[in-house]
């Protein structure tokens, strides 16, 4: 079963949990955004080859 950093939600979709997200490339640059569960991921930076986002940190709940 693949884990949560191997999934790649796409521009448009439903954040499934709070947390931190990289762009799905490993072409060597850091394009990254903080959502928030239940908003929306944020379009890809305009210079960057990728096609979505992978959660890189999870937000910690208290």
């Amino acid at each position: 079963m693949a884990n949560d950093t191997d999934v790649v939600f796409h521009p448009g979709q439903i954040v499934p949990a709070s947390g931190i997200y990289r762009c799905d490339t490993q072409c060597g640059h850091t394009f990254e955004s903080t959502d928030v569960k239940g908003h929306r991921f944020p379009p890809l930076p305009h210079d960057c080859p990728g096609e979505g986002w992978v959660l890189q940190q999870a937000a910690a709940h208290r």
